[in-house]
């Protein structure tokens, strides 16, 4: 199984859209709204100072996809980076890509002088902090809180 990981262009944004919705049919975190969702993508995926985004790929087939963000945090004294989006298709998990995915972007990270990679996982998927935690992720003792404007 080769997999790889493509950075994401403007005319991938069409296959994006799909992954993010199927993203958010699987975490059900948030609706899918797919203007506000695709005026996101566009956004890192035009301008790599907000981030980067990779489609995931076995052989030449879309699997899924990673979107990495980035910003500067006073406490990292450095460049940290969020791990906004992960997806793989139900069907290609279980082979660990995922752990693929992890090691492919600590390695971008390091390249990219950032120092933190912070990212959010829901208490009801075990299986995906179960993966965090085996490539060196760690829980904080910290709530997660939000505010939207």
């Amino acid at each position: 199984m080769s997999v790889s990981f493509e950075r994401a262009e403007s005319a991938d944004l069409p296959t994006l859209m799909r992954f993010m919705q199927d993203f958010h049919e699987f975490d059900h975190t948030t609706p899918f709204d797919n203007e506000p969702a695709r005026n996101s993508m566009e956004t890192i995926v035009a301008n790599e100072s907000v981030g980067r985004v990779w489609l995931i790929k076995i052989q030449d087939e879309n699997i899924g996809y990673i979107v990495l963000t980035l910003h500067y945090r006073l406490e990292s004294r450095g460049i940290s980076a969020s791990i906004d989006e992960l997806f793989i298709r139900e069907e290609s998990r279980g082979m660990g890509i995922g752990r693929l995915a992890m090691n492919f972007l600590k390695d971008t990270c390091r390249e990219l002088g950032v120092v933190t990679i912070q990212l959010e996982v829901k208490n009801d998927n075990p299986e995906a902090a179960a993966l965090y935690e085996k490539v060196g992720f760690e829980k904080l003792d910290r709530a997660f809180m939000l505010a939207t404007l």
